[in-house]
C-alpha cells in the first residue's frame, strides 16, 4: 500500500468554459514499500486531475512518475490504492 508523505493542489484554469465543473491538479509524492513491484529507489509521485461538479466527483486520470528522473511510470495502481489516491484527493481540493 502506498502513503502519501507531501502534496499540492491546484485548480486548472478552463478560460473557455469548455469543462463542466472544476478540475484540480495533485501531485502526490508517495512512499512504497520496498517489496512492492511499484517501488523506486528514486521516488516516486503521483499526478492526478480531479473534477469536481454538481453530478459528483471522481480522478479523470493520473500518472507515475519517478521523482529524481521525472520518467513516466507505465504502471496501473490497485482498486484499494485508487480508492485512498481519490479520498486524499477529496478531502483536500478545497485546499486550492
Amino acid at each position: 500500500m502506498l502513503t502519501i508523505t507531501e502534496y499540492s493542489v491546484e485548480l486548472v484554469k478552463d478560460p473557455f468554459g469548455i469543462l463542466a465543473g472544476k478540475r484540480y491538479e495533485f501531485i502526490l509524492d508517495i512512499d512504497v514499500p520496498e517489496d512492492d513491484e511499484l517501488h523506486s529507489d528514486n521516488g516516486l509521485y503521483v499526478r492526478v486531475i480531479y473534477r469536481v461538479e454538481e453530478s459528483g466527483s471522481g480522478i479523470v486520470k493520473y500518472e507515475i512518475f519517478e521523482r529524481t528522473t521525472e520518467k513516466y511510470i507505465e504502471f496501473d495502481l490497485e482498486e484499494d490504492e485508487i480508492a485512498a489516491v481519490e479520498a486524499f484527493c477529496r478531502e483536500h481540493y478545497s485546499e486550492a
